[in-house]
């Protein structure tokens, strides 16, 4: 008898953590990158995030989450005030020659979340190499970077600078700390 009731608890115990499975897979949506990189034939840096989030993908521009620091890291490098609007944003990473792209191409993601990324499709980076001048990789965060050493280091033979994430998730550095580290990238 002692047997029987192991096996029916070891059976629901199986039985709802499929559920479970179950239940989190269905929080999943596939993305397909939805805009374009910026650069142009005088672009000499390449900074690559992993995937737009949600926010950014509403906004059909690179790091659109209000809390995210890139906008105001990267103007601090620079000692210039940040961009508003996404005419401003272009304008300016085209006038210091920075090029703005992601490591994957499309994914099955939960949200805006980089650790449920799976079934991972990379960027082409190829062609923003073939038609500029880029002569350093900056990963922004380690997610970005891990995507990048696995697809793309070994076709463009460009090591990557893996730099501390802007996004409001990396509450480790401060703006300060962040402009810090990415100046000494970028003014290099």
């Amino acid at each position: 008898m002692h047997l029987k009731r192991l096996i029916t608890k070891l059976l629901k115990l199986y039985n709802n953590n499929d559920e479970e499975i179950i239940m989190n897979e269905s929080k999943y949506e596939h993305i397909v990158h939805p805009f374009p990189p910026l650069y142009n034939s005088e672009s000499r840096i390449l900074i690559l995030g992993s995937l737009p989030s949600v926010k950014s993908r509403e906004q059909m521009f690179f790091y659109g989450h209000p809390q995210n620091r890139f906008w105001k890291m990267i103007s601090g490098v620079f000692e210039e005030t940040v961009p508003q609007t996404i005419e401003e944003k272009k304008a300016f990473m085209l006038k210091h020659n920075i090029a703005l792209w992601d490591t994957i191409y499309s994914c099955d993601i939960i949200g805006s979340s980089d650790s449920s990324i799976k079934n991972v499709v990379p960027t082409d980076l190829k062609s923003i190499i073939d038609n500029s001048k880029i002569e350093k990789v900056i990963c922004n965060g380690k997610t970005s970077g891990k995507y990048y050493e696995k697809y793309q280091m070994k076709y463009l033979g460009i090591k990557p600078d893996i730099l501390p994430s802007t996004s409001p998730a990396n509450a480790a550095y401060s703006l300060g700390k962040l402009v810090e580290i990415w100046k000494k990238s970028i003014i290099y």
